[in-house]
């Protein structure tokens, strides 16, 4: 059975937007960390929102490490209840149950990256279908946001490891207690 990774990049008081402030993406610890999760990624799982940002942003991207290249043709799997198929990009959109179809998928895939903290992530924490959650801790306190870090309800997590890198950037691992 494969499993379910959630990866996000958030300030310490638990910012996801306004990153034009705090997300550097030219870190080269936080690349270094990035190759490695979506290079051993086999499938990449989303919402709406992601995948419709994720959709303009990287298709016109290159990059000398063929990062770019890698995300691009990984199959990409959409949970949304408002767009319709057929989607761009190597992408599928889930229909019916998501937790069902994260199920399948996971039989199917051996690594399944998910990017982001929405709806999509708080559903799967819900179902059990997390196996790990990666989260980029970012030195900046950006105070009045409207994204912010939520779950259904409080998660147990344990720690897996955790890296700290020159620029204060943390990169820790966790999975369900």
């Amino acid at each position: 059975m494969g499993k379910v990774t959630i990866s996000f990049e958030m300030t310490l008081d638990g910012v996801f937007d306004q990153m034009e402030h705090w997300f550097d993406v030219n870190d080269p610890e936080l690349v270094r960390h990035s190759d490695e999760l979506v290079f051993g990624a086999d499938a990449v799982l989303v919402g709406r929102k992601a995948y419709e940002f994720f959709r303009e942003y990287w298709p016109a991207q290159t990059d000398e490490r063929g990062f770019a290249a890698h995300y691009n043709a990984l199959p990409k799997y959409v949970a949304s209840t408002t767009l319709t198929g057929p989607l761009d990009w190597n992408a599928t959109l889930i229909e019916g149950d998501v937790v069902e179809a994260v199920r399948r998928l996971r039989d199917q895939y051996e690594s399944i990256i998910s990017h982001g903290y929405g709806q999509l992530a708080a559903t799967l924490v819900d179902a059990g279908l997390v196996d790990e959650v990666h989260a980029g801790i970012h030195p900046f306190l950006v105070g009045n946001a409207e994204d912010r870090l939520r779950t259904p309800h409080p998660v147990g997590l344990r720690l897996l490891g955790a890296e700290t890198f020159d620029s204060g950037i943390i990169a820790a691992r966790y999975a369900p207690a």
